[in-house]
């Protein structure tokens, strides 16, 4: 029997978000057990690891400049992202990253929260990334 692509993010999230933490470069710093078991990964595998490691070959290199461009100014960033576990499967998240500051507000790495995403804005979202993966070729 031939197993899905993608996995059923209903049944898995069970109302969990998924957290990280990176350092200000992307390093991995902190995983949650729910971004451990939908990502396939351990937490001591992630840890260390740059968060693209994760980073679905969907998505187009201009979504994470952006994004990057956003999150480096201090300001938070909202998106959809597609996701690849460790076993190949994907899963599509709503995702808001907000700069972690010290005392002087300055920038010492991101906090991540992700949910699953809706249908409607994976077909929304899937068009325009396959747009932009076509202009990067």
């Amino acid at each position: 029997m031939e197993r899905p692509e993608v996995i059923d993010e209903e049944h898995v999230f069970e109302g969990r978000a998924i957290i990280s933490q990176t350092a200000t470069k992307g390093v991995i710093t902190f995983a949650n057990r729910k971004f451990c078991e939908i990502s396939g990964y351990t937490a001591a595998e992630l840890k260390g690891q740059p968060h693209n490691l994760i980073r679905h070959p969907d998505m187009p290199k201009a979504a994470f400049a952006q994004m990057w461009d956003t999150i480096k100014t201090g300001q938070s960033w909202h998106g959809i992202v597609k996701n690849l576990r460790k076993d190949g499967l994907y899963y599509w998240v709503e995702t808001e990253i907000s700069p972690v500051k010290d005392e002087d507000d300055n920038i010492t790495g991101y906090i991540a929260a992700r949910k699953p995403a809706s249908r409607k804005n994976i077909e929304e979202i899937a068009a325009t990334y396959k747009t932009m993966l076509e202009k990067e070729s």
